[in-house]
């Protein structure tokens, strides 16, 4: 895995191949959520214990190319078709939004999703000091928004519609 993104508490990996010279298989998962959109599957999200933390790996497919915003929501509801059940991003400690902010940013912020030619995309970030819920137990939710996020603009970068969503059987106390 090679780093791309520091945030205050996070750090986010693009997945690198499975061929000779990788560091062998990931540790199991302890727990999975399903990310769809309004009735469909479109991936898979991972919740994997690292260190004194929790590791998220995201698949997803049949996205648009390009970037989308990737967001940590404060509930753990994925109500379709518009995920509003999902409120507002990760603020406990009521920062503003943006990574390039300097009111910023706050816990929900992540840096953006890219979808491949085919509509693909994978990434992997680890919260530092989120902990694991009983799976079944939403905590939190994923949310991918349909256009990039800015990562400047309060309150959600100009990201666009929620388009996918998972529920999170996670917690992470304010940093």
């Amino acid at each position: 895995m090679r780093p791309i993104g520091v945030g205050p508490a996070w750090a986010v990996f693009l997945l690198a191949g499975c061929g000779p010279g990788s560091p062998g298989p990931a540790p199991a998962p302890a727990a999975i959520a399903v990310l769809d959109t309004a009735g469909q599957r479109i991936g898979e999200v991972r919740l994997i214990p690292a260190g004194a933390g929790i590791r998220i790996a995201l698949e997803v497919r049949d996205l648009s190319p390009g970037l989308h915003g990737l967001h940590l929501h404060q509930e753990g509801r994925c109500r379709p078709p518009d995920f509003v059940s999902a409120g507002g991003h990760y603020n406990p400690t009521g920062r503003q939004h943006g990574r390039r902010n300097p009111a910023g940013p706050h816990q929900g912020d992540l840096p953006n999703l890219v979808a491949d030619d085919s509509g693909r995309g994978r990434a992997e970030v680890v919260l530092a000091g989120a902990t694991r819920l009983s799976p079944g137990t939403p905590g939190l939710a994923l949310v991918i928004h349909a256009d990039p996020d800015d990562e400047l603009t309060d309150p959600a970068g100009n990201a666009g519609r929620r388009i996918a969503c998972a529920e999170l059987p996670l917690t992470w106390p304010a940093r």
